[in-house]
């Protein structure tokens, strides 16, 4: 496995799945708050897993593209080198923060948890003002007119029900010798 892709797993999502959610069981725990595990014999538990299993398979989609086609991880310090825009990324523009998000869910779901509901909420509001800031405007310094076309047509956050289609996607469509 990549090793830029192990230290970015490890620092990334395990601090936002993992360690950060460990943090607010513990202090919730410590000071009295109830937990309410679900278990198989009850909807949660399965909604949470439904949830769980499209949040873990989303982000894993997305990090392999991002390794496949953009020469790259997720992680800041080795960013993609080329634009990434096939499978989800024709729907949305951040499908491994939505990921994240549905894993974030199914465990406020699965442990009953309203502070974990929070922390998600907290995480959704941090990137929500961080990837207008900062992110999106290192994207337009890197793919320049390439990442503005794709903003202009791609929601950050509500995906496209129809994939977006590149000018050379419908190039290759209709015939034209353009590869994406």
């Amino acid at each position: 496995m990549h090793g830029g892709l192990i230290k970015a797993v490890i620092f990334l999502p395990g601090t936002v799945l993992v360690l950060i959610p460990a943090m607010i069981l513990l202090v919730g725990f410590a000071s009295g708050w109830p937990l309410h595990v679900a278990f198989p014999n009850q909807a949660r538990f399965w909604i949470a897993f439904i949830f769980a299993g499209a949040g873990f398979s989303l982000s894993v989609w997305t990090v392999a593209l991002f390794m496949r086609f953009g020469n790259g991880t997720p992680a800041p310090w080795e960013p993609p080198q080329q634009l990434v825009v096939r499978g989800p990324y024709r729907h949305v523009r951040n499908p491994m923060i939505t990921g994240v998000l549905l894993v974030l869910l199914a465990e406020a779901i699965v442990l009953g948890s309203w502070p974990i509901a929070a922390w998600m909420l907290v995480f959704f509001i941090g990137n929500a003002i961080y990837f207008p800031l900062s992110e999106e405007r290192g994207l337009e310094g890197r793919f320049g007119s390439k990442y503005r076309d794709y903003k202009s047509h791609v929601p950050r956050w509500v995906p496209r029900l129809r994939p977006w289609k590149q000018m050379q996607d419908v190039e290759q469509d209709s015939g034209g010798s353009l590869k994406s």
